[in-house]
Parts: C-alpha cells; structure tokens; sequence
C-alpha cells in the first residue's frame, strides 16, 4: 500500500542518517551508540503510527464530505444551478427553489401517473411518493425511471413499513444493520418506515453504487446491471441464489410501467443518463461534461 511504501522509504532515509559517515564536512563525528538508535527508530514509529490513527478518526465517510447541493449542480449541471440565488446557498432553500422550476414539476407529475396507473394507492400517497422520489432523483442525479424500477422489485405494493425475511425495511427495502449508522442517521433520520426517509437512504445507496470512488479517490460510472446487484447485495450470490436476474426485474418494470416516466423512449435511453443530464442535456452535446 502506498502508506506502507512511504513509511519503508522514511525508515530508509534514517537509517541512511543513522549510519552516514560525516567525517569528511564534520571532522569525525562519534558513531551513535545501538541504543540510542533502537530508542529513536521506535519512537519515529509511535509517531508515525499516532499520525496515522488520527487521520482515521478525522477522516469523514463520503457521504458527509459532499459538497453543496449547488456546488453539485454549478460542476454537473450548470443549467440547473442558473435557476438558484448567488446568496441562497443553504441546502433546503436549494432544493426549494429547485422543486418549484416546471420540469422538476413535470418530472414529478409523470411519477405520480405511473404511480396512480398501478391502483395500489390513493393519489395522496402517490403524489407524496412522487415527490420524494423525483426529490431525491434531482439531488443525486439519480433518473427517476431506475428509482421507480427499485421501488416496483422492492416493494410493488408501496408498503411503508414493509419488511423482509433478512431485515430490510420500506419502500426501497434498505437493510438497516448496515445503513443506520451514526453518520447516516445524522444526515436522513432513523426511520426507515417513513416514506420520506426511505426514499433518502435509497436513492442515496443507488448513487454510491451507480457512481462509486476510486481508490485515488476519482468518482467513475458504473455500469447499470452491477450497480443494481450491489444496491440488492448481490456480489457472489451466495445468500440468494437467483438474485442476478434482480437488474432484469428492473428493467422488466421499468419498460413495463413507468410510461409517463420514460415517454416513450427506450430503457436504456430513459435511465442511462443522470437526472440533471437527462432534464437540461449536456453542455455541447457531451454528457461526460455532467456525470459525475
């Protein structure tokens, strides 16, 4: 590891220190005793290791150390950002300002038919539905027809506080032993049976496995079919045999139901680009310009 390989290099230089001869610029320096050298190598060691302990405990996971919703939006999509204040930079006026411009709306109402088309719940459940996932979808960049496809696999009849045989709770099934952690529940709540804070985590969990980091810490896309096995934690399928046909069920809903959603074009078109690309388009035709 390159921790591992910095450290070697500086164990190296003090001992080249160690037993460098400095006779020749100091007129003869006494050799250092082998004592004093086992002393200070391990104290340069405690040192090292203190140095390293701290910026473990000091380093905060990616999902706290995201920028603005408007830093997003002026780096991904700068068409969206140009509807927001230069002084209104809080995160919830952001996201007001944002749910209140006409393609969020129309974004949302198409939702909603798609909803309603399935006659599981009445239309104030489904507009509350919709906007938490289009919400959602235009904060993370996530397109909404892959948030309305999980959420079909997951939990066809919209139950809130549905859950399964391992544990997994609500609209988008998030399996709380793994998520509700101390800095998850800081930023989306506690409860996962709350429609609103389901939503959240979900769409947040898609966006980590759609766009994951690099160990050099660059964010890459990922293709869709692996991004949805990780969402359903399917890696070697161990647990659940067949859950690597879970994508095809995706898919399978999407193409089936979500008609205004996708308005007529095809799976891959409808979900292949983020939220924001999808609804401004990228800047000079070049979609890599507004993926993150």
């Amino acid at each position: 590891m390159p921790e591992e390989d910095g450290v070697a290099d500086r164990r190296e230089r003090s001992d080249r220190r160690e037993h460098s001869d400095d006779s020749g610029r100091r007129g003869g320096k006494k050799a250092t005793s082998p004592l004093v050298y086992v002393l200070r190598s391990i104290g340069l060691i405690v040192i090292l290791v203190l140095v390293i302990v701290y910026t473990v405990v000091n380093t905060r996971p990616i999902y706290s150390t995201r920028g603005t919703l408007g830093e997003e939006l002026r780096k991904h999509a700068p068409e969206v950002a140009a509807v927001l204040s230069p002084a209104d930079s809080s995160h919830g006026a952001n996201v007001d300002r944002l749910m209140a411009t006409p393609k969020f709306q129309e974004e949302k109402r198409n939702f909603y038919e798609d909803v309603m088309r399935l006659k599981q719940v009445d239309s104030a459940r489904a507009d509350s539905i919709a906007e938490y996932a289009v919400r959602e979808a235009y904060i993370r960049g996530i397109s909404p027809a892959i948030v309305f496809g999980v959420m079909l696999t997951e939990n066809a009849k919209f139950v809130s506080n549905a859950k399964s045989n391992v544990g997994a709770v609500g609209l988008m099934q998030v399996y709380p032993k793994i998520w509700l952690n101390k800095e998850m529940t800081a930023l989306f709540g506690k409860d996962l049976a709350s429609d609103s804070t389901n939503v959240k985590y979900g769409v947040f969990i898609l966006s980590q496995y759609f766009r994951p980091k690099t160990k050099s810490g660059q964010t890459r896309e990922r293709d869709w079919q692996t991004a949805l096995l990780r969402y359903n934690g399917c890696v070697k399928g161990t647990n659940t045999p067949r859950c690597h046909t879970y994508p095809n069920k995706v898919q399978k809903f999407v193409e089936g139901s979500a008609k205004s959603i996708c308005d007529g074009r095809g799976f891959y078109e409808c979900i292949a680009k983020p939220f924001v690309a999808g609804l401004f388009g990228a800047t000079n035709g070049d979609s890599s310009q507004v993926t993150k």
